[in-house]
């Protein structure tokens, strides 16, 4: 962007402030001398800047006018449409404007939930895409309109047949440059883990990842074209060379713009998954944070006029990290607790550690632990951070258990496989034979996912391995409650890889076998490397496609028989395991979810259904597009609520 702080400058921008009757403020940029004293072509120009920028300021301003009245539309959606429960009747009554909203959400469900050009944005929905491309057609347009492109020859003051080249490269990447600046605060906010917009929408923070990404690659584009623009004008268009483009590079705002440039050209490179896996995945984190700070910083010596963009992003930034030193230091700060010397202290929990060794595919750990704290809700998670291993580094884990509280303690479960770092470490530490560690707490983050389940939603869990402690949580919770509804049904889906595995969460599946009548519940466990060295019958299912099983190959399922390994912890026939493979090394098979998901909505009696989800990449692709196939939004609106179908799954999966 272009200054008056040098006469050269001021040369080349042909602002004659001396004979200036009056300076023209413009918001975000220099002030402008009036009236134009140089020639007609220079005159012209300058008009083209000014306009320029003025518009562009307005469309960034309209930007976030859009995104204001969207989060208070979506604010006001969620307060005031929720059903309304009778006190007779065991399902909502249901007001006419909940019918739209879950009409549409099941429309909304079978075109936009499954995975959208993978190759290029990962697994991720055509939703998310979808506003990603709103927001860049946006950027797009009105980087271009609102602007007239043309080019003036304008003579060099004091230099006899030497012209500069006036165009309206300038102008548009001064557009651009504005828009990028616009952006930060939104980049900021969507990378929050103390999110100001999961406080209005109900979002959880870590499903704006994936637009934090996608904004950042934006700013990086925008800010590349910004330079490369004005690289062409100072270092070519305007003359004599080299002295203008010299005096132009050494200027301390254009050398502040260049640190910012290779500072945001950092933050892109680690960003990629190739940076990520080369840093690891801690390292690139804590590099972000800083490098983010650096270049906001940068970005105000380059041109403080738009600090109206860098203060909110700056405060967005130091209020999610205070809000985190908070959260902790509540979580851990217990007043009624002394030490010998009567002085008030901060206090890990004590976690016993239960180790269950796989050599092959890393170990899996289990830790127990109680802090005197109020409950979460079932869905969210914490962050733990094993004091023993390295107190900079912590790691997101849901609870596996119901949260309950008792004589002023919550009961915290987790389990994990520990294959490298502060995990391993952990595994390691169970391995010499230390039963606990100390951990610290941050959280609890992200949805209350079973806050709008109304009596007759039906509700299906898929898990995959450790996937399970996203899904158990629901069912505990459902097994506490007094007065569970006779028409809903539930099931459980859970592909482990060998039989033992069940070993992880004996205890709770023990509680769910007995409520098993009056929620109304099926348990169905899957080994899929295991196969039954007893006799049984089989039969030959259809090739499953999900789990990216091969097509071309019979899947055989064995039809449920408990074996004696089994007893303790299901009950025949639906609550037995399943062993559909063989050996490590012999194909891997996996349940059809693509049959039993259509299965389990056929035999509903009546309400919509939830599907919660956890597990490998693959699987949760494989039920978007499952779900996304059993919704329709036409049915819903003529009372079919079968064909309501939601699905929620940690998103954390795509971190």
């Amino acid at each position: 962007m272009a200054a008056l702080s040098s006469p050269l400058l001021g040369a080349r921008h042909i602002q004659n402030l001396s004979a200036a009757t009056v300076l023209e403020p413009h918001w975000g940029y220099a002030d402008r001398a009036v009236p134009c004293t140089s020639d007609p072509g220079s005159c012209a120009y300058l008009d083209v800047v000014y306009s320029a920028h003025d518009r562009g300021m307005l469309y960034s301003g309209i930007f976030w006018s859009i995104i204001g009245a969207i989060l208070l539309i979506w604010a006001c959606w969620r307060h005031y449409d929720r059903p309304m429960m009778s006190p007779i009747l065991v399902a909502p009554q249901l007001s006419g404007l909940y019918k739209i909203r879950r009409s549409f959400a099941a429309l909304t469900n079978q075109f936009l939930l499954p995975d959208a050009c993978r190759i290029i944005f990962g697994r991720t929905t055509r939703l998310q895409v979808l506003v990603l491309a709103s927001l860049a057609s946006y950027l797009l347009v009105f980087s271009f309109v609102g602007m007239s492109y043309n080019t003036w020859v304008t003579p060099v003051s004091g230099m006899a047949n030497t012209y500069n080249t006036r165009s309206s490269i300038g102008p548009w990447a001064d557009r651009i440059g504005v828009f990028a600046y616009a952006l930060t605060p939104l980049s900021i906010m969507l990378s929050s883990r103390e999110s100001f917009l999961s406080l209005i929408t109900g979002i959880p923070y870590q499903s704006f990842n994936f637009l934090h990404r996608w904004l950042g690659y934006i700013i990086f584009v925008q800010s590349s074209l910004h330079t490369i623009g004005w690289c062409i004008v100072e270092l070519r268009l305007y003359q004599p060379q080299p002295s203008v483009g010299i005096e132009w590079v050494t200027q301390t705002y254009i050398v502040w713009g260049i640190v910012a440039m290779i500072l945001l050209l950092m933050l892109f490179a680690l960003s990629t998954p190739w940076g990520i896996r080369a840093t690891g995945y801690e390292t690139f984190r804590k590099l972000h944070y800083v490098l983010a700070m650096v270049y906001i910083g940068a970005c105000w010596g380059h041109w403080k006029q738009l600090k109206c963009y860098l203060w909110p992003s700056l405060i967005f930034w130091f209020l999610d990290r205070g809000a985190r030193f908070v959260r902790t230091a509540i979580l851990h700060y217990h007043p009624d607790r002394f030490d010998q010397s009567r002085v008030l202290s901060f206090k890990p929990a004590e976690a016993a550690i239960t180790r269950f060794p796989d050599e092959e595919h890393g170990d899996v750990i289990r830790l127990d632990m109680e802090n005197p704290q109020d409950i979460w809700a079932v869905g969210q998670h914490y962050y733990l951070c094993f004091q023993k291993g390295s107190i900079w580094q912590s790691h997101p884990f849901t609870p596996l258990n119901a949260p309950t509280l008792l004589q002023g303690k919550v009961k915290h479960s987790y389990i994990f496989r520990a294959k490298k770092g502060e995990t391993k470490k952990i595994a390691d530490l169970a391995a010499t034979g230390i039963p606990t560690t100390p951990v610290i707490l941050t959280g609890a983050y992200g949805e209350a996912i079973m806050e709008n389940l109304t009596p007759d939603t039906n509700i299906i869990c898929v898990a995959g391995g450790t996937g399970i402690t996203y899904v158990l949580g629901v069912l505990l919770e459902l097994a506490q409650q007094q007065a569970p509804s006779p028409d809903r049904k539930i099931e459980l889906i859970w592909a482990i890889r060998h039989t033992s595995n069940t070993k992880w969460i004996s205890e709770e599946l023990s509680l769910l076998r007995k409520a098993k009548k009056d929620l109304n519940l099926k348990v169905k466990i899957f080994a899929t490397r295991d196969s039954n060295s007893r006799p049984h019958s089989i039969e030959v299912d259809e090739p499953s496609k999900t789990f990216a099983a091969d097509e071309d190959e019979k899947a055989v399922q064995v039809k449920p028989v408990c074996a004696a390994s089994d007893s303790d912890v299901c009950d025949c026939p639906s609550g037995s395991v399943e062993k559909l493979g063989g050996s490590a090394n012999s194909s891997q098979r996996h349940p059809s979810l693509h049959k039993m998901i259509p299965g389990f909505l056929q035999d509903t009696v009546r309400g919509p259904t939830t599907v919660f989800a956890s597990g490998p990449g693959g699987m949760i692709s494989d039920l978007r597009s499952i779900v996304a196939s059993c919704n329709s939004g036409s049915k819903v609106w003529k009372g079919q609520e079968r064909f309501d179908v939601s699905l929620i799954c940690d998103d954390r999966l795509e971190w």
